[in-house]
């Protein structure tokens, strides 16, 4: 427990102290906002791209993790869309819960897996970034789809956007730059490795920032449906399916760890734009990330 604890507890202050920036408002003006925007689209797919076109991927039992990580998000979205009567809530709040029990925090999981298993585990999460991206975002504009919040002028734009997201494009020019046996030739290898390393210790610290503390007031059945599917049982379903399938023990930290993430901070602003409950999703992305800085160390103790 202490080796985790030591090597989640950095990445919690830094959340914590964006939280503290935050509330003070330092600095001042759009510099989180365009900050957050240098991070989605050019650091972190640097850091992607980076990790994808150097790395043994031949070492990461590919196919296992894709069965535990994209078989338990598919299982939990068939599940909520079942449940969605029990659960009575309007179709604004049901996608926001949808995506608060599937996205994840893409920063918190790469520095993590880091973190926990060095390049080794930056290897296997860099995976599982480019498995769940595609998968969770297909999957979150679907839902406001079905639920019919997202009226059909704004179909194909919502679609267009899925094929321009970056860590979508980084994953694939990483993947094929791997492939191809080029890599990251002469000095390309050490720019895009330094632009990569900057995005982890900046994306945790954004991450804090866009805490909203007052949105924890709100305590009803949309928030604690949510959190429990993200953080209880989607990671005790992947723990078992991990199990099952056999995975190596850098693998199956890396699995869990991805499924016990809080959700994405991104999920606020696709809520606001495609019709979603945006205060229900603040309350999610608040809470989740608050409550993971003790469920994440516990459920990763299990493991040894």
């Amino acid at each position: 427990m202490s080796s985790v604890q030591g090597a989640l507890g950095p990445l919690f202050l830094l959340i914590l102290l964006g939280a503290l920036l935050g509330w003070r408002r330092l600095p001042g003006g759009d510099f989180w906002v365009q900050m957050e925007r240098l991070i989605y689209f050019l650091l972190f797919p640097a850091m992607l791209v980076s990790t994808l076109a150097t790395a043994d991927v031949s070492q990461v039992p590919v196919g296992r993790v894709a069965i535990v990580l994209l078989g338990a998000i598919a299982g939990f979205a068939v599940a909520l869309w079942w449940a969605r009567p029990a659960l009575g809530l309007d179709a604004a709040a049901f996608t926001s819960v949808f995506q608060g029990a599937l996205r994840f925090n893409t920063y918190v999981g790469v520095a993590g897996a880091a973190a926990l298993h060095g390049n080794a585990g930056a290897t296997v999460a860099a995976v599982a970034v480019a498995l769940m991206v595609p998968v969770v975002n297909v999957l979150c504009v679907a839902c406001f789809i079905a639920a019919g919040t997202l009226g059909p002028s704004s179909l194909a734009k919502s679609f267009a956007a899925l094929t321009r997201n970056p860590l979508i494009l980084a994953c694939l020019i990483g993947i094929a730059l791997n492939l191809s046996g080029l890599g990251l030739p002469g000095w390309s290898e050490q720019a895009v490795g330094l632009l990569g390393r900057a995005a982890l210790p900046l994306g945790l610290v954004a991450v804090g920032v866009a805490l909203r503390p007052r949105a924890l007031a709100r305590l009803d059945r949309g928030v604690w449906s949510a959190n429990l599917v993200k953080l209880v049982l989607m990671p005790a379903l992947v723990l078992a399916l991990a199990w099952l399938t056999g995975l190596d023990p850098v693998s199956r930290d890396v699995a869990l760890l991805f499924a016990a993430l809080p959700t994405a901070t991104s999920a606020y602003i696709l809520a606001r734009q495609l019709g979603g409950d945006a205060e229900l999703m603040a309350a999610l992305i608040t809470g989740q990330t608050l409550l993971a800085m003790l469920s994440l160390p516990a459920w990763l103790a299990l493991t040894g």
